[in-house]
This record gives structure tokens, C-alpha cells and sequence, in this order.
């Protein structure tokens, strides 16, 4: 068996993490620590009070007997007797108080702890999201971090009164003889061994099997929820789901109960050697006794003593392996916190603009994704002009969330720069940006709230009895879809909670533009803003949506050429650059793929063309209810 990894190094990284806890549990409950801590220390001490009470009243029982029936034969047993029962009531006394300021102060620090780690995972940069290697850190961070947090302060703390408790015993223990103290530190080396090698391991084969729990975590996502039953019933997927997931479980499975295995035959030989110096030093104690150098006191005493140090060195070594245990996997914790983002604040950052004069400017911009070879965006420029509705198309892949990413300072560019009126979007704090920005993401979130809740959520810090709320909905046609719910803006929407109402993805998506408008902001995004509406629905949001978009600079992602010829200014967007710029009559003149694509889509959707590419009339069926 290999030793457990003592190296300089590793010693040091153990301390900054012991310190790091430590830090911790003094800023979540530091009142409730200090109680604790001393709590625990006067409970530590009680075991050798016993024990010492244990050899007076043996001494004096044994001197009281043929003494006769006397107050003075009485009090010689009833003084020690009466200490010893006020010991034991005392520590059934602190057990119950020690176990009710350790509850406390657990909650103190699991909220601490899970507060830290939500802060954290809302400050780190966007590419945290989309590394693998980061899921892995996070899944870590929140599966154990919060509960070895909890679990190394039990173990801390059982280490601390046990380790009082050996001393107080060691004390007594070495009147019987200096050595007695040395035979039970040799006994407990193979157990400290064998206790910090596993846990070691046990820590390693965990930290190499997060990939597979996350993947057994995702099948078994896929298996029980909503966003995927619908393909999963019909495609047949419970099949290859299943075995997928009792695969990855077997294996798991498997792999720790070798752990285990390993673990107890490693305990089962230090126990082995344990037991030979425990009847080493027993033996020499009844030799001692056999030759009148103790008395029955001293037997009892000593065998209370020497048993109960056993006892609590083996409740201490696997205390010290547990604490050992749980500092290596709250490295995942503090490795997670310690992320530092690297799209931040400027030292003196610049106020952004109330309004837009100018506009917004892509100039030369380069960007490549964190840990990828492959260009996005490539001397890439555009100018939005303030005051207008600019559209952007093109194809899958061409670069256009790679752009709202960017404007949205999500990143920052490997080359080139964005700049809004003339000043760098780095120049202003990461807040302002995304304060003044409103955005309508392609996946919006449906929010398990109230229709009213989900509007406000596009900006927490507007009055209440405001009425932007309702010229969001309106705006965004969305007031007759609240108005019909069944208790209007007070109707709770989703189906996670009793009572709630499910929107169909048309309805959805007006709730999220809703959301986007109710944020006065001078720069609005919408990301395929129609995507799940009919075309009567689209036409109608489109005439709402110049009136809504006013003054604003409004910029529209979107597949739909027929959302995209109500704009001001089109570019057409390929391989990450842009090929074609203009109004849509311009750009249906110019008859390239723009125009290629208009025509594609008037055929598919059932236009009479003039030849141009042009509309002259729709032959679709009559308007119908929106989506």
C-alpha cells in the first residue's frame, strides 16, 4: 500500500484549505463557533473526570466495607458517588445543548456557503457555461461543497473533543506507566494509515468519475422531464436512455465497492495489530496486580481508562481521516470560488449613454471561443446606426449569437472593438451594459411564476406601481393573453407548481418580448423575436413593434425575411462576415442571397411573386387564432 502523499506541496495546499474553512465558519456563525468550540472542549474533559471518580469510589467502597453502618462510613462513598452522578447528568446536558448550537450554526453556514456559490455562479464569465470542464468543477462544487462544508465541521469537532479526551486520559494513563501513552500511539498508526490512504483514493476516483455522474445525471434528466418526454415516447428512447444510464451506474457501482472492499481489509489488518498491543498492555497491568503493586481501584480505573482511550483513538483517527477527507473535496469548493472573470469592470468606468446618438459599431472585431482554433467573427464590422431597427440574417453558424454575445459583453474581443456612441463597450461597467440593454434571447426563459412576475423580472429595480407593465404587454401583444387568463396577471404560468397554467410557445415568446420591453433601455436585441408565432401573429407584432421600438435602437436576429423587410437596414450575415447590406427592396434588387432567399421563402410560404421576388399576394388560408 502506498503512503498517503505527504509531499510539501500538498501539506501546504492543505493548510491554505484548512484556513480557507476556517475563515468560513467564522464569517457564516461566528457567535454560534466560539459557543461550539467551547462547549466541546468542557465535554471533552468529562470522560477522564469518570474516570478518575471511577478509582475514588472503587477506593472507597473497598475502604468502607467491615467500617459498619455511619454517617462517616456513608460519606466516605456518597461524596465521589454524588460527583460522578453530577458528571454524567452534565454530559447528558451539554450532549443535548451541543447538538442544538450545532444545529444552528450548520444552518448559519450551509445558507453562508450556498449564498457564496450562487453569487460566484451569477459573476463568472459566460464561457463557465460552456466548457465542459467547468460543468464538471460546478457539478462538484454544488454536490459536495456545501455538505462536506457541514460534514468537516462535525468531524472537526468530534476531533476536537476526542483529542481533549485523549489527552485528559493520557495524563492519568502515564502515572500507570510512560510507555502505556507510546503502545496506544502505535496502535493507532496502522489505523491513521490505512484511514487517510483511502480517503485519499476514495477522493480521486471521485474527482475521475464526475464525467460519468454527470452523464448518468443527464440520461436520467432526459427520462423524467417534461422538455423531453414528448421525443422520448416517440422515438423510442426509454430503450438506449435506460441501459445507457444503468451502464454508467454499473460501472460506478462496481468501481466503489472495490473502494470499499480494499478499505476494510486494509482496517481489518490495523485492527489486527491494535488488539496485539491491547493485550500487551492488558497482560502487563493483571501482572502488576498479581504482584500487589495496584489496587482494585487502579484496575478498574485502568481498565476504564485504557479501554475508553482505545475507544475514543479510534473515534479520533477516523475523525482526523474524515477531516482529511472532506478538506481534499472542498478544494473542488474553493477552486470553484476562486474563479476570478476576466470580462470586468475598467478601473473608472465611463456612464452609458441614457440614450443612443450615435450608435453601435463592430470595428475590425476578431473573435475566436475560449479553448477553439476556429475563428467566429473575422475583422468583422458593422455599424447599427442610433434611432434605427437593423436587422440581421443568414444561416446557422454564420456568427450572429457570437455577435449579440459580444454586444452583450458576455466576451470581450480577441481583436478589434465594440463601441457604443464613439466609447469602447469595455470602457463602461459590466452592470450598465446589461442594464441598458434589453434582450430577448432566442430560448427565452418560461419563468414558474405569475404572468406579472415574469414581465417584472426584465427589471427588478423598476417602482411597482409603475405602469410600465402594462405598455410592456401591450407592446408586446400580450395584453389580451393576460387579460384572458384565469386570474389575469396574478395567474401563475408553468406547470412546476399546483395551479399553474401552461402557454403554448407563441405565448411564451410575447411573455419573454413582454419582459424585453419593460426595460427602458436605449439598445434592445431580440433574437428570433417570432420564431414560434403564425404569420397573422407576426404581422400584428410587427405593426406594435414600430410604435414600441420609438426612439430606441433596436436590433432583430431572425430566419424570417418576412420580419426582417420591416427593418430599416438588413445585413445578411455569412462565415462570419457581412456580404450583403441594405433596404429589402434594395437588397431584392440586387438579386443575391438575400434575394435568393426571399424568393425561397415567398414559394414556401405560399406567395404569388412578380417576378422580382416581391409579394403580391398571399394565398395562405385566412387568419386564424395567433399562436
Amino acid at each position: 500500500m502506498r503512503k498517503p502523499d505527504l509531499s510539501r506541496e500538498n501539506v501546504r495546499a492543505w493548510a491554505v484549505r484548512a484556513r480557507a474553512t476556517v475563515d468560513l465558519l467564522w464569517s457564516a456563525a461566528p457567535l454560534w463557533t466560539v459557543l461550539w468550540l467551547a462547549l466541546l472542549a468542557v465535554q471533552g474533559v468529562l470522560p477522564a473526570a469518570l474516570v478518575a471518580l471511577t478509582k475514588w469510589v472503587i477506593d472507597a467502597m473497598n475502604m468502607a466495607v467491615g467500617m459498619g453502618r455511619s454517617w462517616d462510613t456513608v460519606e466516605v462513598v456518597a461524596v465521589p458517588t454524588l460527583l460522578m452522578g453530577g458528571v454524567f447528568l452534565l454530559q447528558r446536558v451539554l450532549g443535548g445543548v451541543i447538538q442544538w448550537v450545532s444545529v444552528a450554526q450548520s444552518e448559519y453556514v450551509e445558507d453562508y456557503v450556498t449564498n457564496l456559490v450562487q453569487q460566484k455562479a451569477s459573476t463568472v464569465d459566460f464561457e463557465f457555461y460552456e466548457a465542459p470542464e467547468y460543468h464538471d468543477l460546478m457539478e462538484q462544487a454544488q454536490s459536495q461543497g456545501t455538505t462536506r462544508v457541514l460534514q468537516l465541521i462535525q468531524n472537526g469537532g468530534s476531533l476536537l473533543q476526542t483529542s481533549v479526551t485523549l489527552f485528559s486520559i493520557g495524563v492519568i494513563l502515564i502515572g500507570y506507566g510512560l510507555w502505556i501513552p507510546l503502545a496506544l500511539i502505535v496502535s493507532a498508526v496502522p489505523v491513521l494509515a490505512v484511514v487517510l490512504y483511502y480517503n485519499r483514493q476514495q477522493h480521486t476516483w471521485w474527482t475521475g468519475a464526475t464525467p460519468r455522474r454527470r452523464r448518468a445525471q443527464y440520461y436520467g434528466i432526459l427520462l423524467t422531464t417534461m422538455q423531453s418526454a414528448a421525443e422520448v415516447r416517440m422515438n423510442r428512447l426509454d430503450g438506449p436512455l435506460i441501459r445507457g444510464y444503468r451502464a454508467l451506474r454499473e460501472r460506478l457501482r462496481s468501481e466503489r465497492l472495490v473502494l470499499v472492499r480494499n478499505q476494510a481489509l486494509g482496517r481489518f489488518g490495523a485492527a489486527v495489530v491494535s488488539l496485539l498491543v491491547t493485550g500487551v498492555v492488558m497482560g502487563w497491568v493483571v501482572w502488576q496486580a498479581f504482584a500487589g503493586d495496584a489496587t482494585l481501584g487502579d484496575l478498574a480505573a485502568f481498565y476504564q481508562a485504557f479501554t475508553q482511550a482505545q475507544t475514543v483513538t479510534g473515534t479520533a483517527l477516523t475523525s482526523a481521516g474524515a477531516v482529511y477527507a472532506n478538506s481534499l473535496f472542498l478544494r473542488h469548493l474553493f477552486d470553484f470560488l476562486d474563479l476570478e472573470p476576466r470580462v470586468v469592470d475598467p478601473p473608472g468606468p465611463k456612464p452609458f449613454p441614457a440614450q443612443l446618438t450615435e450608435g453601435v459599431r463592430f470595428e475590425d472585431v476578431t473573435f475566436s471561443y475560449p479553448g477553439t482554433t476556429r475563428n467566429a467573427l473575422e475583422g468583422f464590422s458593422l455599424e447599427i446606426p442610433a434611432g434605427k431597427t437593423v436587422a440581421i440574417v443568414g444561416e446557422n453558424g454564420a456568427g450572429k449569437s457570437t455577435f449579440i454575445k459580444l454586444l452583450c459583453r458576455f466576451y470581450d474581443p480577441d481583436q478589434g472593438r465594440v463601441t457604443v456612441d464613439g466609447t469602447d463597450l469595455r470602457e463602461f461597467a459590466l452592470a450598465d451594459v446589461r442594464r441598458r440593454t434589453a434582450v430577448l434571447f432566442q430560448f427565452p426563459m418560461r419563468y414558474q411564476m405569475t404572468a406579472e412576475q415574469n414581465v417584472r423580472l426584465g427589471d427588478p429595480d423598476v417602482d411597482p406601481e409603475s405602469p410600465r407593465f402594462r405598455e410592456a404587454v401591450v407592446g408586446a401583444g400580450a395584453d389580451a393573453l393576460v387579460d384572458r387568463l384565469p386570474k389575469g396577471e396574478e395567474t401563475l404560468l408553468g406547470r412546476w407548481f399546483e395551479g399553474g397554467v401552461e402557454l403554448s410557445g407563441g405565448e411564451w415568446q410575447r411573455v419573454a418580448l413582454a419582459r424585453a420591453f419593460y426595460r427602458e433601455s436605449p439598445l434592445v436585441i431580440l433574437d428570433e423575436p417570432t420564431s414560434f408565432m403564425d404569420s397573422w401573429a407576426e404581422n400584428e407584432w410587427l405593426d406594435r413593434f414600430d410604435h414600441v421600438a420609438g426612439d430606441r435602437t433596436a436590433l432583430i436576429i431572425t430566419h424570417r425575411f418576412t420580419t426582417a423587410m420591416r427593418a430599416d437596414i438588413i445585413h445578411v450575415m455569412n462565415g462570419g462576415q457581412i456580404v450583403e447590406s441594405g433596404t429589402h427592396d434594395e437588397l431584392v434588387e440586387q438579386r443575391g442571397r438575400y434575394a435568393e432567399s426571399w424568393a425561397t421563402q415567398t414559394r414556401q410560404a405560399g406567395f404569388e411573386g412578380r417576378g422580382d421576388g416581391a409579394p403580391a399576394r398571399e394565398l395562405a388560408p385566412p387568419p386564424g387564432p395567433n399562436a
